[in-house]
Formats: structure tokens, sequence, C-alpha cells
């Protein structure tokens, strides 16, 4: 680092060459300071000064322990400083009696053949010259400064040959230097008297000296044990050899161990991820057996004759698939609705009839034909169970209509017998919630000839509530299926 002014106590800032060097100390590479008396001649006053690692500029006359303080100089002449008489250096007589602090390294003033040559010189000496024949006071200053330097440097240089630790050091490195140095003399110092006592010892002691025959039996004994201790290290070295070739065969085996390893690990996470993938579908396919058992035991006791044959009430109309029954004077019921009615009855009342054959053999058949169904008697006599007819005279379609009401009448009297051979109790046989005679229902005919049209309707609605209690014990006694399923197994 290089320093361009010098600041004075006033606050004036003075120039300095700003090819003078500073020094760095090669241990804690804090800056060093340097003082010198040099500039006490200057019109400021003050201590020529170099600047600190910080970049403060060090002027007071106070001294820090770090820093290196030179002697005046004696019969300084300006711009060059003076030449001793002799090649020797002489300390300065004046700055002998001066009390210095322990801290600070004094220099002699340096010898005039070392410090002043040319400007172009490799010693890093500066010869100043003066324009006109008259220099400057700082010039004289800056030209003594550039000697000391010249002189520092050289001092250095020989310490660091000398002492073999690189140079300059600060005070406090240099005190740990010289603590460091001390405890090593003080260590070789011991080392010394150590081996002197060793020494004294041994001049001291007796000589044994031994006789030929016990010098060539204990050379022979001292053959023995060579001969034996390379015995045994040529049998260590076997052993070692054997040893080496199975730590070999056992790190093949390591090798081969390792990926074996390394394969079942693969073959585990293969097999481990398989697993868990069966385990998912296990898993999905039991909850789906599940979700089927819920749905067939939904549909076991579903019956479908319940859901194909709705049997309601509309006011004083009895239906059965949404289809009415009956004729009032105020509601028109036209005949296809009615027909489309009867035909559904008898296609419930003939398939309930046909599951139980041949266990139920009625006299009176149901030919169920849509909206065009027939009754046959026991003298196969067919009867038409649809319309339109003579609301006077229409005994035909009265007489499928009391036909229909005995068939009925016959399958409620089989449900009631095989509610008895089943042990049910009488009160809780099956029986009919209108009672049926010839061709009158709860006291009401189902004539249409000749009857009131109120007594006529309730007679029909009578009628389908009986056909509904008989699907209703078809439903609970029997596991009907459709008889497509049936053919099929």
């Amino acid at each position: 680092m290089k320093s361009s002014n010098i600041m004075a106590d006033k606050g004036r800032i003075l120039p300095v060459d700003p090819n003078l060097q500073t020094w760095v100390c090669q241990n804690c590479r804090n800056y060093l300071c340097i003082l010198d008396d040099t500039f006490s001649s200057s019109r400021s006053g003050m201590h020529g000064s170099l600047i600190n690692g910080s970049g403060s500029v060090l002027g007071s006359t106070s001294m820090d322990h770090s820093f290196v303080v030179l002697p005046k100089q004696r019969n300084q002449v300006q711009g060059v400083p003076p030449r001793p008489r002799s090649g020797g250096v002489q300390p300065n007589s004046s700055q002998s009696g001066k009390a210095m602090e322990e801290s600070f390294v004094v220099l002699p003033p340096p010898a005039a053949s070392v410090y002043q040559c040319d400007s172009t010189s490799d010693e890093g000496g500066v010869h100043l010259s003066s324009q006109g024949g008259t220099s400057s006071p700082m010039q004289s200053n800056n030209s003594g400064l550039h000697s000391i330097i010249t002189v520092l440097q050289r001092a250095f240089g020989i310490a660091t040959t000398q002492m073999q630790v690189e140079q300059p050091l600060c005070l406090e490195c240099m005190r740990v230097l010289f603590d460091t140095l001390d405890k090593e003399a003080e260590d070789v110092d011991s080392d010394i008297k150590a081996y002197e006592a060793c020494l004294q010892f041994l001049e001291g002691e007796a000589p044994n000296v031994l006789s030929e025959a016990e010098f060539l039996k204990e050379k022979l004994k001292i053959e023995e044990e060579e001969r034996n201790l390379e015995a045994a290290i040529k049998e260590t070295e076997k052993q070692c050899e054997k040893v080496t070739s199975e730590l070999k065969e056992l790190e093949l085996k390591s090798i081969c161990f390792t990926e074996l390893e390394e394969r079942y690990w693969h073959k585990f996470n293969n097999f481990q991820f398989q697993l868990i993938s069966h385990q998912e579908e296990r898993d999905a396919i039991l909850a789906k057996i599940e979700v089927s058992q819920a749905h067939l035991e939904l549909l076991k006791k579903t019956n479908v004759l319940n859901d194909a044959f709705p049997i309601l009430s509309d006011g004083e109309f009895g239906t059965i698939s949404n289809f009415r029954l009956g004729r009032l004077p105020k509601i028109l019921v036209g005949w296809d609705e009615k027909n489309a009615a009867w035909g559904q009855a008898c296609l419930l009342l003939h398939t309930m009839a046909q599951y139980f054959q041949p266990k139920f053999s009625y006299r009176i058949k149901v030919l169920p034909m849509g909206s065009y169904s027939q009754i046959m008697d026991s003298r196969s006599n067919k009867y038409e169970l649809y319309g339109p007819v003579n609301l006077f005279w229409s005994s035909r379609y009265d007489e499928a209509m009391k036909l229909f009401l005995t068939c009925l009448k016959e399958f409620a009297e089989f449900a009631n017998s095989k509610d008895k051979e089943n042990n049910i109790p009488p009160e809780k046989c099956f029986k009919l919630p209108f009672k049926i005679e010839n061709d009158r229902v709860g006291n009401y005919s189902i004539a249409q000839s000749f009857n009131e049209e109120e007594n006529f309707t309730r007679a029909l609605k009578y009628t389908l509530n009986n056909l509904k209690w008989v699907l209703f014990w078809f439903v609970g006694n029997t596991n009907f299926q459709p008889l497509s399923a049936s053919l099929s197994k």
C-alpha cells in the first residue's frame, strides 16, 4: 500500500512522494508504520510518517509499540544525507541519552554509500536534484526518507537470511517469535545436558570386553536367532500370501453375494408390487361380490308380478297396471281401457295358476289374450271377456266375469289348503277379504245387465282387491321366476 499525503495536526495535507514503500507484517499481515525525525525541520513541525493499514495518518509524537523508530541523522544537508567518514556505522551520540519506550527498535543512521545513488539504480535510492540550484524542504525530507527505506530493505533482507524467518515483523509477532525461539533453545539446552550426562555415565562405566570364545558363542547365538527370525518371516510371508488369496476369494464371494442380494431385492420388490396389485384386485372383486350379493338378495325378495301387475285404487275405481275397471254416470271409462284391465287380470291369474300345476287342476281355464281375453268353462265353452257389449243384454260378458270370479275363488281355496298343509294356524290361513258367492263379491253383483253403475263398479274394485291378496300370498310362498327363465334351465 502506498501513501500520497501526510496530514498535519492542524488539518493541512502535505504532499509526499507516492513512490514511497510501506511494509506489512509477514505474520499478522498488519501494516507497519515508520517514524523518523527527518521532517522535524519542515514548516509543519511534525514527524514524517507513512499511512497505516486503515488509511489514517499517524503523526503524533506518542509512539505505538509496533512502530520502528529511526534516530535523528547527524549533519544532514538539505537534499543529501551525510556520509560517515569510516565504512562502519556509528550510532548517534545525541540520541543515546534520550529515553525511549521499550517496544521501539532503534536503527543507526544509514551510510551515505548505501542509499546515495542515481535514480536509475536498482537499490531503491533516490537522487534529488534541484532546479535552478534550489530545492524545497519537502524534497530534502523525501530524499532522506528514501535513503532510510533503502537501509530498511537491506536490513530486512539480512534479517530474513540470518533468522530464516520472513521479515519484517511487528513487535507483537516478534515477541511471539522470540518466545518460540527461547523455548526451542531451552529444549536444545536440555537435550545437550542429557547427552552430556549420558556421555559422562558411559565414560565412567568400566568397559566389559568379551573374550573371543564368548564373542563367537554370542555370534552363533545371534546368527541362530537371525535364521529363526528369517524362517519365521518366510512362514509369515507364506501365511500372508495364503491370507491374501483367501481375502481375494472372499472379495469375489462378497461381490457375488452383493449381486445375488441385489437380484433378490429386485425380485422381492417385483413380488411385493405384484402382491399389492393382486390384493387390490382381490379387494375390488370382493367389494363387487358384496354389492352383487346385496343386489341378488334384493332381487330374491322382489317378485316380478308385483312390478308387472300393480293393483291400486283410483277413487271409486279399482286399477290394475293403471287401467280402470267399472262404470260411473259422471266418469266415462272407455272399452279399450276396460278390456286392457281384464286382460292384465286374466294374465296374472293364469300365471299363478300355471305355477301350481298339476297340483292345482281347476275346471275353469283363463285364456289371456291381452285386450281380447276369454274364459273357458268345464264344457269347453268360451266366453268373451271384452267389449263393447249391450249394457242391457250382455249375458256372455256377464258369464265371463262370473267364471273369472269362480276361478279366483278356486285358487283362494287352493291357497288355504296349502297353508293348512304347512301347519299354519287356521286363523292365519289364507282367506279372501271379500267373500265370493256365484256372481257376487262382498254382496255386490258383478253382472253388468240390470245393475246399478255404482254397485257394478264397487264389485269390480273388490274383485281386484281379492286378486291383490292372492298375489301377496303367491309372492310370499313361492320363488317365482318367469317362464322363459324356467324353460331355459
